[in-house]
């Protein structure tokens, strides 16, 4: 199953992709599943905004629902990252460091992810 997910990480997505509000890719892989396609340069973290924006915006998820890393760490290079909607299909000790109060699960919630992980992009110029 390894072998698998890397190979489907590794293939470029289709046309008909999301483009999540920090400009990276998803696509729904599964169900349950949210792909974050590899995008050079960017942080783990810019993976869950992307996840959890799609699961906001194109799955219509609420604020609390819980978003776990599939993808086992550490992320091969040239990889995305497999996120899922389900406890079970989590990848274990892949989850973020968790401080504060709430679950500790491995999980973070789809508002947590939007509104700690998404930073905003300002343009240098307008063209």
């Amino acid at each position: 199953m390894r072998l698998a997910l890397m190979i489907f990480l590794a293939l470029p997505l289709p046309a008909s992709a999301f483009t999540a509000r920090n400009g990276m890719t998803v696509e729904q892989a599964g169900p349950t599943e949210i792909a974050v396609a590899f995008a050079s340069g960017r942080a783990d973290t810019d993976y869950w905004c992307a996840a959890g924006d799609f699961a906001q915006r194109a799955l219509n998820q609420p604020v609390g629902t819980r978003l776990w890393r599939a993808s086992p760490k550490p992320r091969g290079s040239g990889s995305g990252i497999l996120f899922t909607l389900d406890e079970t299909k989590q990848a274990t000790g892949a989850g973020l460091s968790q401080f504060g109060a709430g679950p500790r699960d491995g999980a973070i919630s789809v508002g947590q992810a939007v509104a700690g992980h998404c930073r905003v992009v300002v343009p240098l110029w307008d063209d």
